[in-house]
């Protein structure tokens, strides 16, 4: 179902609704959702930065949270392993989401656009697919990505 592309691009629409709402506090424009192996929609972020002071709070983790807290609620194993579940994310994961995705077992990611300064998902770094760890992540890039480009850089030409 998530190797598709059509489901690929819709649920790319629900990370872009998410990084539109990230502007609301003046926010970089990222955002996230992360589905089930059924589709569902388990948790969602967008970059928190600035609203919460909080320098861990990108949109993939916050995903992370939501979905991990939302497991956990509902008396899934213990509630941090996300295996089976996909992260799409509007733009290419840093190194720190990287590690988190890694940890919190996500074994898919889509993303739009890439990072050419902090990607850690194959552009600058390959965090996602080091076949020195113990986790390896199948990765899809570029859904969406000059959608998600485009909404990045006209918050950073609004900035200037």
């Amino acid at each position: 179902m998530i190797r598709d592309k059509s489901t690929q691009q819709a649920l790319m629409g629900l990370a872009l609704a998410e990084a539109t709402a990230a502007l609301q506090t003046g926010d970089v424009p990222i955002g996230a959702v992360i589905v089930g192996p059924d589709g569902e929609v388990l948790g969602t972020g967008r970059n928190e930065r600035e609203a919460d002071g909080d320098p861990t709070a990108h949109a993939e983790i916050m995903a992370i949270r939501d979905a991990a807290a939302r497991l956990r609620a509902a008396g899934i194993d213990d509630g941090w392993r996300l295996e089976d579940c996909t992260l799409v994310v509007t733009l290419e994961p840093c190194a720190m989401c990287a590690g988190a995705i890694i940890l919190a077992r996500i074994p898919r990611v889509v993303f739009g656009a890439w990072d050419e300064k902090a990607g850690a998902s194959g552009s600058v770094f390959d965090i996602l697919r080091e076949p020195r760890l113990n986790h390896w992540v199948e990765v899809f890039p570029g859904v969406r990505e000059a959608e998600c480009a485009s909404m990045l850089s006209d918050f950073f030409k609004a900035m200037r």
